[in-house]
């Protein structure tokens, strides 16, 4: 195989031009056959090959930067740079992520997992460049996706401005900004990157203007006539007035073309920006007929393209999709709201119904959270529906447009808490520290499917705003717990401690011998998804050790039911707190401040994310790699009430 040929940077470059197409294909089927054992993200990766192949021929790594907007089209990099071995333990534990990590590699120039910035890094990178005198070529993949995002135009409004060669390549594989005139447009691009017109170009224009009196006149005519003629043929002239060069569209599974064009752009000192047309999926058939289902896919058959899974089960985001269908139907001021993540968030089956009172806005959350401000100033009910990280890049929108002016905007936050397999970029585990201390703002975290549904028609009574955190994954169905109705701010309580009930069915007599702890009393405060997580704990607790254990339903993260934390603090010996997410502004560390405040005399047990950075790896080793697995939490417990 030729693949085997590929083990160190550069090594693309020993590759004879005719054999590259068959590596092409080489490395499709080898990402193929990867992401179908460990899932990833596939679609984009398969329309990127050639792309990132031309790029290698013309870059040298580690030296040259090469920056992918998102990130999730890294994998035929990465495999360039000499990690085909990696792929083995791609997304998982201690294995290689699916995004470019400078950690991971020196060929990996900057750590990138949302949209949007890789014109701003490259900027730096040029900016960096320049004033240490260096000559790294410098090159920024951004998918016409990531376009919609405002760091884009604020990147771009700049970038005209600086000095230096910089070659942004707009990956196009959905929507097409501009017709493709054929060969005319093609012929252009090849003149308006070669160096004899450039210079040629220089010296009319020297020329002229040495002209007296006339010389400027006729120049400055030229140049309108010239652009006349360049904005018929040429797509792509919004950039060109910012000072950019515009050149293509190329076809972006033509590896020659490509490397003839980036070569050229390379040479040229400007900032350049060329248009590449993808396929996104090609060649896999089911990724070309479904590239938004194969986009993050988990592990598949290849020969069918299902994917290997246990049986289907409901999750957070259809318990969501139902109740947003729900409240929709009985309330006609209500708006969805999503930032390109329709389907990913649930809203697509509303927008199916509704298509009226439902709006993509694109990828620009800043947008999506001061467009439903403005919704809400008129009257009506919007429902943002996005990511945890993602709504964390609109912090100012949330609180400057939303919280300060109290306005009723409810906020559907997807994939709270543990995220797995994407790693530190998605994890969904500071919303509650950023959200915390926003004024007029009512958090929940619900504890089931059905606690969501409640928890959205409650908010959507509510008058200022709310928002609602969820997890990724099966959506937790409670036989016990949602007995007692929302009530603003009120926590529920499912278990007295000490009482026998349908969780254990036993008192667990024999542990309380053996242990010596017969008359601890313990409370457990659970916080949305961890609710599961301690209610499996309670039970081990009672059935193994004895210990009489309560259980509350914490629901509202603010306003915190401080009343239902006292009353539990006193009748406790402990509190134990558990959440996903990290410790500052996290409910135990307002818990903790209460009972000191109070001054309270209770042992409190907090769990929560305690590492800076959380990797990729399921959730549930994540959450035994930071203690907060079930088992690593009763071991935890136990040794903490025998040691005390």
């Amino acid at each position: 195989m030729i693949l085997d040929r590929i083990n160190e940077p550069n090594d693309i470059k020993k590759i004879k031009e005719k054999e590259l197409v068959p590596l092409a294909s080489e490395i499709r089927e080898f990402i193929i056959e990867s992401v179908s054992k460990t899932g990833g993200h596939l679609a984009s990766n398969l329309g990127t090959v050639e792309l990132t192949m031309a790029l290698h021929r013309c870059m040298n790594f580690p030296n040259d930067k090469l920056i992918f907007d998102v990130g999730h089209q890294c994998y035929t990099h990465k495999i360039l740079t000499g990690r085909k071995e990696g792929f083995e333990n791609l997304r998982m534990l201690g294995g290689m992520s699916g995004f470019p990590k400078r950690e991971e590699s020196e060929c990996d120039t900057f750590d990138t997992g949302h949209s949007s910035t890789s014109i701003s890094a490259a900027m730096g990178l040029m900016k960096a460049r320049e004033l240490r005198g260096s000559h790294e070529r410098i090159a920024a993949v951004i998918g016409d996706g990531s376009m919609t995002g405002g760091m884009f135009y604020e990147a771009i409004n700049q970038i005209g401005q600086m000095k230096g060669s910089v070659v942004i390549i707009m990956n196009d594989n959905e929507m097409s900004i501009s017709k493709n005139v054929g060969s005319m447009a093609k012929a252009l691009t090849r003149l308006r990157v070669g160096e004899g017109y450039n210079d040629l170009k220089k010296g009319v224009e020297r020329k002229l203007l040495n002209i007296p009196d006339i010389g400027e006149t006729v120049a400055r005519k030229i140049k309108r006539q010239k652009d006349n003629l360049k904005n018929f043929l040429v797509p792509g002239h919004f950039v060109e007035e910012l000072g950019i060069t515009y050149l293509g569209p190329v076809d972006g599974h033509n590896i020659r073309e490509m490397e003839d064009i980036f070569e050229r752009a390379f040479r040229l000192q400007r900032p350049i920006l060329v248009h590449v047309k993808t396929k996104k999926g090609k060649g896999y058939a089911p990724a070309e007929k479904y590239p938004t289902h194969f986009h993050g896919v988990g592990p598949f058959d290849i020969k069918t393209g299902k994917e290997k899974c246990a049986k289907k089960t409901e999750t957070y985001t259809d318990s969501f999709s139902k109740a947003l269908l729900k409240v929709g139907s009985e309330n006609e001021k209500i708006v969805a709201i999503t930032a390109a993540m329709s389907r990913g968030t649930g809203v697509h089956e509303f927008k199916k119904r509704y298509p009226d009172r439902s709006v993509d806005v694109g990828i620009a959350e800043e947008h999506a959270v001061t467009f439903a401000a403005g919704l809400a100033a008129s009257g009506y009910i919007p429902v943002v529906a996005i990511y945890s990280s993602f709504l964390q890049r609109a912090y100012d929108q949330i609180l400057h447009d939303v919280c300060l002016q109290n306005l009723h905007v409810i906020f559907a936050i997807d994939r709270s808490g543990i995220v797995p397999g994407d790693g530190s970029t998605h994890q969904g585990i500071y919303d509650t520290a950023y959200l915390s201390d926003m004024p007029n703002l009512t958090i929940i975290a619900p504890a089931s499917g059905k606690e969501l549904a409640e928890a959205l028609e409650f908010a959507v009574k509510c008058d200022g705003p709310v928002a609602i955190k969820y997890a990724k994954g099966t959506a937790y169905s409670m036989e016990d717990g949602n007995k007692a109705p929302f009530e603003m701010g009120l926590a529920e309580r499912v278990f007295e401690a000490g009482k026998t009930d349908s969780v254990s069915g036993e008192t667990g007599e024999a542990g309380i011998e053996s242990q010596n702890v017969s008359s601890v009393k313990v409370d457990i405060l659970a916080v949305g998804n961890m609710f599961e997580q301690a209610v499996l704990l309670r039970e081990k607790l009672m059935k193994e050790k004895g210990i009489s254990a309560g259980l509350v339903n914490v629901r509202f993260i603010k306003p915190l039911d401080l009343n239902m934390v006292r009353e539990a603090a006193l009748a406790s010996d402990y509190l134990i707190c558990m959440e996903e997410a990290v410790k500052s502004g996290s409910v135990g560390d307002a818990i903790s401040s209460y009972l000191y405040e109070e001054g309270i005399d209770v042992k409190l047990i907090h769990f929560y994310v305690n590492k800076d950075i959380v990797q990729h790896g399921t959730v549930a080793e994540l959450r035994a790699d930071m203690g907060i697995s079930v088992d690593a939490m009763y071991e935890t417990v136990v040794s903490k009430i025998t040691n005390s």
